[in-house]
């Protein structure tokens, strides 16, 4: 006891004489301390007041910080939660012109994971794309699925033609060198040409080679209108015989003749696959608009033979007579009449004709400019379309229903995901050219309008559903919870501020409430302002060359 004392009382005189390391006194302890705020862990408990330390990254401390930072923030009366994760990005492309990704960081996104329609990259050189990604440096993390379509078509080219086994195995062998350069998985977008010619059984076979890199199997799949369920149905099979796990893209039940029935039923189905085993889930964007390109409002017929001879085929007044004729026909084998989906050109609203001429137009429904013009809404479309191109025209589908979003949303499975990629110019419409609110919103949305005007989600569990959930899910084990020794990806709101703002009319405007948003120990967003730092990462999957960090 006496040496314990004596020890004491020497420690305590050289503290208060600062003769024990003077240096190390006077330096701060962390790089940056915040202080009382309510910090919600991401795992879905409820809040409490404390303090965050971060040295090199990574949270040190978690609790009271009695040492000082090089840096500090006061967040008291402000949330501080886990970095929110993206888990349906469009972002790959445009990160190589902008990778400040402003309107991501001004949601509170931290993690953003890509590639619905795959690299921007062939195979062989997704490794080097993503080396060029870490040298030009990105305010966000970022991963990316291939494309089990893509590796098709740098195979055997766009067409309905079916691989043969050699060919089967050279897409095969495109989708190993995809994930030992650190994809995260095999996406599809069954609903477009020409990925809409694959089947099942091809698909099962080229998602296999994956399995090996406990990959995910991730879709937009086939049908999400009238062939809803038996779209969930397929994206569970590919998965279950591929060995790997399921995420659906954007679940949506986008079929107006049966808003409010068919949504029940879908969750029913995943819970029951998830019940026996399989290991499915699936994301959101929180709107009741889809947006894609009125490509999408022609037959898949009229594009088996590659895009070149669809065009052709779309410029044909004959062809668009039998067209027309399968538009009005509604549900169809193989193809998602949208149009029909949605309820009519009525709900069909022109978003980007990438065209002068249709530029007026803009924000209009089809069938509106059609009645101005005197002509048929299809043709009107199809126009618009072939004179934008090489670009895509774009236009907002009106095709879900408030009750399916919030019946889905409820469920524990879904995360949160934007369908929408990083702005190539911060203030303008991001790189997929479509001026969808999400693009801008949708992460903040989650909680303003379904937490805070709507009582559909708790605050917890909204923050779950962008932070510890998603981050299980893509296996990413270092990030999404507030934990010491974790990477310190960090945002902080004022609740009570918090909105999303953007609007379809108004869609590239960036929330308020969203103070600070630290990536990887970093501040990108300080006191509502970008940084212009890029300390984001290239997240890759478990085939990769393994890196020290």
């Amino acid at each position: 006891m006496r040496t314990y004392l004596r020890a004491a009382l020497v420690a305590a005189f050289l503290a208060h004489t600062s003769l024990a390391t003077p240096l190390a006194a006077k330096s701060p302890a962390y790089d940056v301390v915040i202080r009382n705020g309510r910090l919600l862990d991401g795992a879905g408990n409820p809040w409490v007041t404390g303090d965050l330390a971060i040295v090199d990254g990574r949270i040190a401390r978690i609790g009271k910080v009695e040492g000082k930072g090089k840096r500090e923030i006061d967040a008291a009366g402000r949330y501080v939660t886990p970095g929110w994760i993206d888990m349906m990005d469009q972002s790959g492309r445009v990160l190589r012109e902008n990778g400040l990704a402003e309107n991501k960081l001004y949601q509170g996104v931290t993690t953003v994971i890509a590639g619905e329609g795959g690299t921007p990259v062939p195979a062989d050189e997704v490794a080097a794309y993503f080396r060029e990604l870490e040298k030009k440096g990105i305010s966000i993390n970022f991963g990316t699925y291939y494309s089990a379509t893509q590796a098709r078509e740098e195979v055997i080219g766009d067409k309905a033609t079916p691989p043969t086994p050699a060919e089967l195995e050279k897409i095969r062998e495109k989708v190993r060198t995809a994930m030992n350069a650190g994809t995260l998985g095999l996406a599809t977008a069954l609903i477009y040409p020409p990925g809409s010619f694959q089947t099942t059984d091809e698909l099962v076979e080229i998602v296999k080679a994956a399995a090996p890199c406990r990959a995910i199997y991730a879709t937009h799949m086939r049908d999400e209108s009238a062939g809803l369920l038996d779209g969930i149905r397929e994206a569970i099979e590919i998965g279950e015989r591929a060995g790997v796990k399921v995420e659906i893209f954007h679940l949506k039940a986008a079929y107006a003749p049966n808003f409010g029935k068919m949504m029940p039923d879908a969750v029913k189905l995943i819970d029951a696959a998830r019940a026996r085993g399989v290991d499915v889930a699936a994301d959101m964007y929180m709107y009741p608009f889809a947006g894609t390109g009125l490509e999408i409002t022609a037959p898949t017929w009229v594009y088996e033979n590659g895009f070149d001879a669809a065009v052709a085929l779309l410029k044909d007044p004959v062809q668009r007579e039998r067209m027309k004729k399968d538009l009005a026909a509604g549900p169809q084998p193989g193809w998602t009449n949208m149009v029909y989906s949605a309820g009519g050109w009525d709900r069909v609203v022109l978003a980007n004709p990438h065209n002068p001429k249709w530029e007026p137009y803009r924000f209009q429904s089809i069938a509106a400019i059609a009645k101005q013009l005197n002509r048929d809404p299809a043709d009107v479309a199809w126009d618009i379309m072939l004179e934008a191109l090489p670009k895509r025209a774009v236009a907002l589908y009106f095709m879900m229903d408030e009750r399916d979003i919030e019946t889905a949303l409820k469920r524990p499975w879904v995360s949160i995901g934007s369908d929408a990629g990083a702005a190539p110019v911060y203030g303008k419409i991001d790189g997929l050219g479509l001026p969808h609110p999400r693009a801008y919103g949708n992460a903040a949305r989650a909680i303003a309008e379904y937490v805070k005007r709507r009582p559909v989600l708790t605050l917890e569990d909204a923050v779950r559903k962008m932070t510890s959930w998603p981050a299980a899910r893509m296996g990413l084990d270092d990030r999404g919870v507030l934990r010491e020794g974790l990477r310190a990806d960090i945002t902080i709101f004022d609740y009570d501020k918090l909105d999303d703002r953007a609007s379809f009319a108004e869609p590239t405007i960036s929330p308020v409430g969203i103070d600070y948003v630290l990536v990887n120990g970093q501040l990108v967003v300080d006191g509502g302002k970008i940084t212009g730092a890029r300390p984001g990462m290239v997240l890759k999957g478990a085939c990769a060359p393994v890196t020290k960090s």
